[in-house]
This record gives C-alpha cells, structure tokens and sequence, in this order.
C-alpha cells in the first residue's frame, strides 16, 4: 500500500482530539486510509442502507449501537449525526474515538464547523502526489517542489 504524506500528521493529531475527519474528493483513498491508520476502531460505512437508515431514523439508538473507537465512513449521507456526535464528544473527550470520511462538501464542512467545533480536526485528502507514488519524501518547502532531478516510477525502481 502507497504511504500517505498525511499519516503521521493525523496519527500525531488523533492523540489529542476526539474526533478526526478525512474529507476529499471522490477516489482520494479516504475509506483505505482510515482503517489503516485506525485498525482496532469498528468500521461502519453509511453507503449500507441499512445503516443509513437507522442512523437517519434514531441517531441516538444508532450510536449507542457502536461505542467509540469508531469509524463512521461517508458520513455526509447522513449529516444529522453531528449534533449527535457532539453530546456524546462532551460527555467523553477521550482522543481518537471517532474518525468521520467523507466527500468535501459545503454542507459537510458547515455541519461540522456548526456541530463539533473545537472537538474535531479535519484534513484533506487528495489523490496521491507524486512524491506518495514515487515513495520519496514530502515536499518540505517551496523550494523542494523545484529541484529537478530524474525520478523513476515504474514498479521495479527502489524508493
């Protein structure tokens, strides 16, 4: 699996806010990247209807159905758990107990700016840079972006 620049930013930032969220465009690898960084959190994805419908139906039920550590994937189907989200983040602010993914969309950014304020830290995901898939460092300053040299990407080439 292609190593994300963002993992140790959101593995540092897990261990001091509640409530962690990946949002990104469409085929970013949010839904693989959150299992990854978090494998002993549950993993409910709100593409089952199923799901969705009782998350929509009772919010409160739905969430006491799956204690924290939890990860709710494509949450902005159902964008009524955040006030729901934020009682049980007051009750218990432990680090790391909800990480929420998600399509970047206004609505989803407005929800969680209204709701969970204070209680959440949000990164973007976008699909992989070319230093991710040529397994090379992050770009640190402007002027890294800049250094030319021959990089070789095909799948036999060693990082």
């Amino acid at each position: 699996m292609i190593a994300r620049n963002l993992e140790p930013i959101i593995e540092e930032v897990a261990q001091e806010y509640p409530v962690l969220a990946i949002v990104g465009p469409r085929q970013s690898g949010k839904t693989t990247l959150a299992p990854k960084l978090f494998p002993r959190h549950a993993y409910v994805s709100l593409e089952n209807l199923d799901l969705r419908q009782q998350a929509e139906d009772d919010p409160r039920s739905f969430l006491a159905d799956w204690d924290p550590p939890v990860i709710f994937d494509e949450i902005q189907r159902v964008p009524q758990l955040f006030s729901y989200l934020q009682e049980r983040v007051d009750v218990n602010a432990d680090p790391g107990q909800y990480v929420l993914t998600g399509s970047h969309q206004s609505l989803l950014m407005g929800k969680i700016s209204q709701s969970l304020a204070g209680r959440i830290a949000t990164f973007k995901l976008f699909p992989f840079s070319f230093t991710e898939l040529a397994g090379r460092r992050p770009d640190t300053s402007l002027e890294d972006i800049f250094i030319s040299g021959e990089i070789d990407v095909s799948e036999n080439a060693a990082p």
